[in-house]
């Protein structure tokens, strides 16, 4: 069977974490190998990690989440002193968010830059999330050496000018259920451009779910959905489309291979 992986999901959540092995059932039955539970506040981190600790075939990232206001902020120390847990392969999710933080405080971009510098220290790749704020964060990526950590923009709705500026930093795209929606052509011409070698698929579980299961629960397993969506944006077969999502996933997140051995 072709096997895909889920590069950005949150199975600690509600919905999800009291029926996780139910979840992780549906995920293999639909070919789904492998997912990446993401951290987004350092007090849930520990919930992260045990489920990530629960299964072979998923790691963990730590990190804040551009927009979580109060709880302990992050510092380079710690983010490094978590992420040097084996099935920690990721920082993040980190980044810019002045969508739902409309005065584009300044503490979301000395969060970015504390983030990239561990990823930089601890040599893990980044996890992106960028909403109404692309110029700042790529100019924060461009600033703090992205080529030489690695990382993915994950749920990527930007425009095809944000695409060629985030690939020519050396950045990974990451494509969710958004990807399939009706009102998502633009998006879909994107997807048709970006090179294979940089495209990842994801779902944002719990939300973001692809049609046809759009406005229920998501799931890893829903993760197909995306990937036939992108193999017939790109005119290829799906088992291309899961075999490079695959084999980047493991270039890019590197300690994969080795915390799963």
């Amino acid at each position: 069977m072709t096997v895909l992986v889920d590069s950005h999901c949150h199975l600690d959540f509600p919905g999800l974490a009291e029926r996780l092995p139910a979840v992780l059932d549906d995920m293999a039955a639909n070919g789904v190998g492998y997912a990446l539970c993401i951290g987004v506040t350092l007090e849930d981190f520990p919930k992260v990690l045990a489920v990530a600790r629960s299964d072979d075939r998923l790691w963990a990232s730590v990190g804040v989440h551009p927009d979580h206001e109060g709880g302990e902020e992050p510092t380079l120390e710690r983010l490094v002193e978590l992420a040097a847990e084996p099935k920690v392969i990721g920082i993040g999710e980190t980044g810019l968010d002045y969508y739902r933080l409309t005065d584009r405080p300044e503490w979301q971009r000395e969060r970015f830059r504390t983030h990239l510098r561990a990823a930089r220290a601890c040599g893990k790749p980044v996890i992106v999330h960028t909403r109404a704020a692309a110029e700042d964060t790529l100019a924060i990526l461009r600033e703090e050496g992205i080529e030489a950590i690695g990382g993915v923009m994950h749920c990527f709705t930007e425009s095809l000018e944000v695409a060629r500026a985030a690939l020519d930093l050396g950045m990974y795209l990451s494509f969710s259920g958004i990807l399939t929606f009706k009102n998502a052509a633009a998006l879909r011409e994107v997807a048709a451009f970006v090179p294979e070698d940089r495209i990842l698929v994801e779902t944002d579980a719990p939300y973001l779910a692809p049609v046809p299961h759009r406005g229920k629960t998501n799931e890893p397993a829903y993760v197909r959905f995306v990937a036939e969506c992108l193999a017939q944006v790109r005119g290829v077969p799906f088992e291309r489309i899961a075999e490079r999502t695959t084999e980047n996933f493991f270039r890019l997140f590197s300690g994969a291979r080795s915390s799963s051995q």
